[in-house]
């Protein structure tokens, strides 16, 4: 589904191209096409198929197009980013969050499922062989889960549509009047549409069909689906029956992806994210992606072309669009040290925020670029990061950046940056987006089981955290504990798992909707001024250009000579980058419904928190 470069030098050949899932593909909608045209025939069928994809594929931090979150950045809405938007001022409106549709479009969460149901009518009226119209319809109805999922975590229970409605007149406007179904209900559906999905599914793809949804796949999807429905957002009265639903989809889903070829990728690096692509036997190259959207090198004109995060993530003055994704102070001293043990509590380290960086988790490396750090970055192997001020008048009045588009915060983020993209080609990424890694599935499993009872040393909740822990680099410690403490409770386990999480899926666009299920926006972020780094190197009180140092020969290679240098040359200081403390509102656990969905939809209901009488927690 990404990458082949081929030439259609005749037409049989892009008939056998049709069959895979490859991103030259021409993804057009057929929905209108003559269904007796297309699917009687897999080759045809299939370029239906693709354009479903092509819809619902999420783009990086698991954006979609249609995502309100998606366009604020999930990473702003923590103490990950820091932006001036809405949701952390906590003056969302009914009108916010328009994911449901305000109009009638092809574009839209309802457009996209109205597409899904017609691939799905008419390759079932099809003479395609039922083993092949068996794997089509699996890969729709996981797509249709997926889009209803994204409603019912925005809202609560949305219609329920699962057959194409009359596209125009008054018939088409009589059969839009779909109610909102209960929450439960829009949950049953979603589990329905991937239960069947996971039982026509393959486990591996072809090579050249990688990138489509496998059965593992499905399998943890389901998993976080139940998680979410088990969590406190939606199960407030904690029914267990709940969790062990979630812990049974995501333990069947480590069994499916296990016995297949994934599994925790080797190290915590770069690699992990520019290792792609498929083994001849179907199998994963890299392990750890077990849902990914993929994306060419260069622009085309068929299908998902070039991802924008590199460019948009380095810094700016290097030649990018840039450093859109700046991680704050708040989030850099959140990660442990390097025996696993939170900063200010390790037996073997002493954490000073002066040099902060000093003995850090593994991850902290590979996900914040700081103030001096080696960076490799488009093809130049030695480069190093420089975010610092310094002074530009004797008297110290005035101060001015190394950076030309300086840093908010004094960071950058690194995370699966490809340091071998060259600087003509940074706006060219096609490094993939990995929207369900084996690390969450094993968190899901590791949360539920935590949820049901199984806490102790040798159970899934301390397992899984282990696993990743030593997956990460993480010091084992004479106890081979990885910094976690024993004998947790289950409030205990469940703050170790949630940190876990923060850590680990850094700047992946997980942390606002784990604390958005689990109710803690409001208990972990409210009253919060999230904070930034100013590094200003020291006034000798003379009139030289500071800039002109030699930084690299003076810092040294290693953390502790770059650590001597910062104490003998900087003053660091946190700051405010916000200017008013974040403040959730309680009524945004579930959004409310636009006035122009409820006028264009006048059987929709109001959620009870918005001013109407619809429970979503029914």
């Amino acid at each position: 589904m990404k990458k082949l470069q081929i030439k259609y030098i005749a037409i049989i050949l892009s008939l056998i191209i049709f069959a895979s899932c490859s991103k030259v593909l021409d993804k057009q909608s057929l929905v209108n096409s003559n269904a007796d045209q297309v699917y009687n025939d897999s080759a045809t069928a299939v370029l239906s198929l693709n354009y479903i994809y092509t819809q619902n594929l999420p783009s990086w931090f698991g954006n979609g197009s249609v995502s309100a979150i998606g366009s604020a950045g999930p990473c702003n809405l923590t103490e990950e980013c820091r932006s001036d938007n809405i949701y952390v001022k906590g003056t969302v409106t009914q009108e916010t969050v328009g994911d449901i549709g305000t109009s009638n479009s092809a574009g839209t969460n309802y457009g996209k499922i109205r597409a899904i149901n017609q691939f799905i009518q008419d390759v079932n009226a099809g003479t395609i062989n039922s083993g092949t119209k068996n794997r089509f319809i699996a890969q729709a109805l996981f797509w249709r889960a997926f889009r209803y999922f994204e409603l019912v975590k925005l809202y609560g229970g949305v219609p329920l549509v699962l057959k194409p409605l009359p596209a125009v007149g008054s018939a088409a406007k009589a059969a839009a009047m779909v109610p909102r179904s209960s929450t439960t209900a829009t949950f049953q559906q979603i589990v329905a549409d991937l239960d069947t999905a996971i039982n026509y599914l393959p486990p591996n793809w072809s090579a050249v069909d990688y990138g489509r949804i496998t059965k593992g796949a499905a399998q943890a999807y389901l998993g976080r689906v139940l998680l979410t429905w088990a969590s406190p957002q939606f199960n407030p009265n904690n029914d267990v029956n709940r969790w062990q639903a979630a812990y049974d989809a995501s333990t069947a889903a480590i069994a499916t992806l296990s016995a297949n070829g994934y599994g925790l990728y080797p190290k915590e690096d770069v690699t992990m994210w520019t290792t792609e692509g498929a083994n001849s036997d179907g199998t994963p190259k890299n392990p750890e992606a077990v849902m990914v959207t993929e994306y060419n090198p260069a622009t085309d004109a068929n299908g998902m072309a070039n991802n924008n995060y590199t460019n948009a993530t380095l810094p700016k003055y290097i030649g990018t669009s840039g450093g859109s994704t700046q991680p704050t102070w708040d989030e850099v001293q959140a990660f442990p040290m390097a025996d696993g043990y939170a900063p200010g509590s390790s037996p073997n380290y002493t954490y000073n925020p002066q040099t902060f960086f000093l003995n850090r988790d593994p991850r902290f490396y590979q996900t914040i670029a700081y103030n001096g750090c080696s960076w490799p970055v488009v093809g130049n192997a030695n480069y190093r990061l420089w975010t610092y001020y310094y002074y530009t008048k004797a008297n110290g009045t005035a101060t001015k950046s190394t950076e030309t588009s300086a840093s908010s915060t004094g960071f950058y983020c690194r995370k699966a940056i490809d340091p071998n993209i060259s600087a003509s080609n940074l706006m060219y990424s096609g490094t993939d987006w990995m929207e369900i890694r084996y690390a969450e599935v094993l968190l899901n499993q590791a949360e539920s089981a935590a949820e049901i009872g199984h806490l102790g040393i040798g159970q899934e909740a301390y397992n899984n955290l282990i696993a990743i822990r030593k997956r990460a680099g993480i010091l084992p410690g004479t106890n081979s504990m990885y910094g976690l403490q024993t004998g947790m409770d289950q409030t205990q386990m469940i703050n170790a798992i949630m940190f876990e999480r923060q850590i680990e899926f850094a700047y992946e666009g997980r942390r606002y909707w784990d604390l958005r299920r689990r109710n803690l926006l409001e208990g972990t972020l409210n009253g919060k001024m999230r904070q930034g780094l100013t590094i200003v190197l020291n006034n000798t009180g003379t009139a030289s250009d500071y800039a002109l140092l030699t930084r690299d020969a003076s810092s040294g290679n290693t953390n502790a000579s770059l650590a001597a240098y910062y104490l003998a040359n900087f003053s660091v200081t946190p700051v405010n980058v916000d200017t008013y403390p974040i403040d959730y509102q309680t009524a945004d656990h579930f959004f409310g419904i636009p006035t122009a969905a409820l006028q264009n939809n006048t059987a929709l209901i109001q959620n009870n928190t918005w001013g109407g009488s619809f429970d979503p927690l029914q």
